[in-house]
């Protein structure tokens, strides 16, 4: 018998992880590794919010706290959902967890049983899945193509829908695509899910304030108030604030859904970091002057690697609406084989001999369900990229 759980045979290892690992040992090895693999801003946090976790560390606000979240900072989620979003909570509707995913895994955990099915748009982040399956769920897979620019369609949502389906996990922007829906594309989808009563919507909304050109955010409870009772609208500090490693979630949602997170968290890791809270507490109540520079910024990249990545040979890149991720598709390159001799027979092998031969470290589209594609993080100097994208370049000149 194996000591290990039967519960692991079900969960795939982060290939995300596996790539960042891979370009680590090569740097180690001195070779000059550009690494587009981690979802991570590269700029530092702002001044205002670290200053917010000095003082409360100089003030000893470095204790256990309620184990979901000070009331502070749930107060300061409610006033961020009506600035942002035109959601009203109260401070029971909201939870505070260890980082969005988190917050994720604590609704999966409240509410599958064994059975429940959970509607996933692929390309998807690699942890969906995998959550819904150690929470005992089934995910239930909707691929989506270049052709609707990786957009989740109605007529395919409604096809998707079972009996037996309890929630529609829902991201936009979209990591690993960068897709944006606007307020028609999701009152699409909306329209289908008030057919459905028994399905919920868990509405990932970490890449909020990260969208380019004239695209406007939206998010499911907004575009449609019928499904207000049954959405968990889901955000963060992370990506926006540059505060991955802060580790703090937050997410507004029905008192009985957030009663029962709570009760999952308190058996697990209890409160998120103190200070993180209240550095959090600055984030979302301090000064929001910064976006739209960090925005102006992340634009100006995505439209160096759309460029740069739509002159390689072989490679089409849709044009994201926000995140900071591309989406090229490699299909015209399976089959081909590398100035190194490693033949092209799926998007894992492309990235492979890309790292191996042109030092760029990618992640592949088999990680996110969709393939032959491959997942570029343009959080990173415009220098790096420039070179990153001549680089792939000449890595598909020389297939053959």
């Amino acid at each position: 018998m194996s000591f290990l759980s039967a519960t692991l045979d079900r969960v795939k290892p982060s290939q995300t992880i596996a790539v960042t690992q891979r370009a680590a040992e090569l740097r180690a090895q001195g070779k000059n590794v550009i690494g587009l693999g981690a979802g991570e801003p590269d700029f530092g946090t702002p001044d205002n919010i670290k200053a917010a976790a000095i003082a409360a560390i100089n003030a000893d606000k470095t204790k256990y706290t309620a184990v979901d979240g000070i009331p502070e900072l749930k107060d300061a989620a409610v006033a961020k959902f009506a600035r942002d979003n035109n959601l009203t909570y109260t401070r029971d509707q909201i939870t505070v967890g260890t980082g969005g995913k988190q917050i994720l895994f604590n609704a999966l955990m409240a509410t599958l049983n064994p059975g429940d099915e959970v509607i996933i748009p692929a390309p998807f982040w690699t942890s969906y899945p995998d959550m819904v399956s150690l929470a005992g769920g089934n995910p239930v897979i909707v691929t989506t193509g270049p052709n609707t620019n990786y957009k989740l369609r109605a007529e395919d949502l409604e096809a998707a829908i079972t009996p037996n389906t309890k929630w529609l996990i829902f991201n936009s922007p979209s990591n690993p695509t960068g897709a944006g829906y606007a307020w028609d594309d999701l009152k699409a989808l909306t329209d289908v899910l008030m057919r459905h009563p028994q399905v919920w919507v868990l509405s990932d909304d970490m890449y909020e304030h990260l969208f380019f050109d004239d695209f406007e955010f939206c998010t499911p409870a907004q575009v449609e108030p019928g499904l207000y009772e049954r959405t968990l609208t889901a955000n963060g500090v992370s990506k926006a604030y540059a505060m991955t490693g802060w580790r703090i979630g937050y997410a507004g949602g029905p008192v009985d859904l957030i009663k029962a997170m709570r009760k999952v968290q308190s058996q697990s890791t209890s409160n998120p970091c103190s200070v993180s809270q209240w550095a959090a507490v600055e984030a979302l109540n301090g000064p929001q002057d910064f976006l739209a520079p960090n925005r102006a910024l992340f634009e100006t990249r995505r439209n160096l690697v759309v460029d740069g990545l739509n002159a390689c040979p072989g490679i089409t890149c849709p044009r994201p609406e926000g995140a900071f991720y591309v989406y090229p598709s490699i299909n015209a390159l399976i089959g081909k084989t590398s100035a190194g001799g490693r033949r092209i027979e799926t998007d894992s092998d492309f990235c492979e001999a890309l790292l191996d031969e042109q030092l760029v470290a990618v992640v592949s589209g088999s990680a996110f369900g969709v393939s032959p594609a491959f997942r570029v993080s343009y959080a990173t100097s415009n220098e790096a990229l420039a070179e990153a994208c001549a680089r792939i370049k000449t890595f598909c000149e020389g297939l053959h």
